[in-house]
């Protein structure tokens, strides 16, 4: 009577090769996690992220070209809306996040916002360091994602009022040159009208919403027991 064999969980056979058993490949173990930073533009994400020593993944280069013919439009206008979050590679940005928690590297591009343009493509090389922000107005769209892929240590959306925001976010683009100056006027005055429905939105998708001493201590904490975590078995 013959023996019907059952089949085994873990391995894959190989067709036609009776001999070559394999196991199933898996991902790499978890060698870092993320703090998602968002926020209105101009509300200080960078030099938070600079202040805190922690390595920084800019979200903002994965910035969709500006020929891209799915790039939305601002409503009753002919300016490109980047405020938008279709003006964003979000699969992009989620895969370096991962590559930077798994493997601690990633080649991301290099963007020019006042071309709209991709100039080229860098590496950005973290480390051993178990924690990372990723930072960008577009970051907590991806919360959920993250949070899901177990790459998530934090969410944070830093906001320093309206006014505030407006004349920082507007010497900062106008000393980069970033866009014309009638353009970085019509966004700014848009963006400021909207600030609180920006950081409402944000804090919906997940992210925790605080000033810059508050997002330190956040950070701080994070780092600290991030030393502490057994990231191995992830």
């Amino acid at each position: 009577m013959s023996r019907v064999s059952k089949p085994t969980r873990g391995v894959v056979r190989r067709p036609g090769d009776a001999s070559h058993w394999c196991p199933v490949s898996s991902l790499p173990p978890l060698s870092a996690r993320v703090v998602l930073l968002c926020g209105p533009s101009g509300s200080g994400k960078s030099l938070l992220s600079a202040r805190s020593g922690l390595p920084v993944l800019r979200l903002d280069d994965f910035y969709k070209e500006g020929d891209d013919p799915t790039l939305p439009l601002v409503a009753g206008s002919s300016d490109i809306d980047w405020d938008d979050p279709g003006s964003w590679d979000a699969d992009a940005a989620v895969a370096a996040i991962v590559d930077l928690c798994r493997g601690g590297r990633t080649d991301v591009p290099v963007y020019d916002l006042s071309l709209s343009a991709r100039t080229g493509t860098e590496t950005v090389d973290i480390g051993r360091a178990p924690l990372f922000i990723a930072e960008g107005i577009f970051a907590a769209e991806i919360v959920t994602r993250c949070r899901e892929l177990g790459v998530l240590s934090d969410a944070l959306c830093l906001s320093r009022g309206a006014v505030t925001t407006f004349r920082r976010r507007f010497l900062r683009d106008l000393r980069e040159g970033r866009k014309s100056v009638p353009f970085l006027l019509r966004r700014g005055w848009r963006l400021m009208r909207a600030e609180r429905s920006i950081v409402a939105r944000q804090t919906a998708l997940g992210a925790y919403a605080c000033d810059r001493d508050e997002a330190l201590v956040r950070l701080a904490a994070a780092a600290w027991a991030a030393k502490f975590t057994d990231r191995t078995a992830a």
